[in-house]
């Protein structure tokens, strides 16, 4: 996850409602956040090597927050993305070889996985420290067994979301398979975690909220 996302995932997750919509950041965020990603495997398909692939999905990334500043729009979603893709493409060329344009998301999600178990082993789940902040009870929470078991889980949610990357892609980077591990990252990116965000909404919201939203709740425009 970006700053951007996490924001974002924090601003959800304190809502009355879910909106998928808004999770994957609208049709135009989920585009700006997938793009890069297609364009990088459609060139190493078409091309091979790691200069046309980063180059092209560099030079699409640009285009979409200059598109941004021209219209005046937010770029902060597009910067995000911006910076990841570029993160990407400086590694990949430096390491002579197109996986390596998926190394720092891979060192992220690790990141991230540990962070959250960490949280959840001292008992200050991760899910749980972010809603008493957004709801403006602090740590109010640990006082309350049930509350603190619900968050324990939905964090657990969390964390399963980043082992599952790493599981499918892990094996795929260090088999040198980038289309595969291309496709993979991008299945596993903005919908899994809009799902995923999504679940741990519903745990967050405790066994009331639970029972009220039996199915991912539509989209909204």
């Amino acid at each position: 996850m970006s700053g951007a996302e996490d924001s974002k995932a924090a601003r959800l997750l304190g809502g009355e409602t879910f909106s998928l919509h808004e999770a994957v950041g609208g049709w135009r965020g989920f585009v700006e956040s997938s793009l890069p990603g297609i364009v990088f495997v459609v060139a190493y398909l078409g091309w091979g090597g790691f200069r046309v692939p980063v180059l092209a999905s560099a030079g699409v990334m640009v285009a979409m927050v200059a598109v941004r500043l021209i219209q005046r729009t937010p770029v902060t979603q597009a910067l995000s993305g911006a910076i990841g893709v570029a993160i990407g493409a400086i590694w990949a060329w430096r390491s002579g070889d197109a996986s390596g344009y998926f190394t720092p998301g891979l060192w992220l999600n690790g990141a991230y996985l540990t962070g959250v178990l960490i949280s959840m082993a001292v008992g200050w789940p991760v899910v749980g420290i972010v809603i008493g902040l957004i709801r403006g009870e602090g740590t109010s929470w640990r006082a309350r067994p049930a509350e603190r078991r619900r968050f324990q889980l939905a964090s657990a949610v969390l964390a399963a979301m980043f082992a599952l990357r790493l599981a499918v892609q892990l094996p795929l980077y260090f088999a040198g398979e980038v289309a595969a591990l291309g496709t993979a990252k991008l299945a596993m990116g903005v919908p899994l975690f809009a799902l995923t965000l999504w679940g741990v909404w519903l745990l967050a919201r405790g066994e009331a909220g639970a029972r009220e939203t039996q199915a991912p709740p539509p989209t909204t425009r």
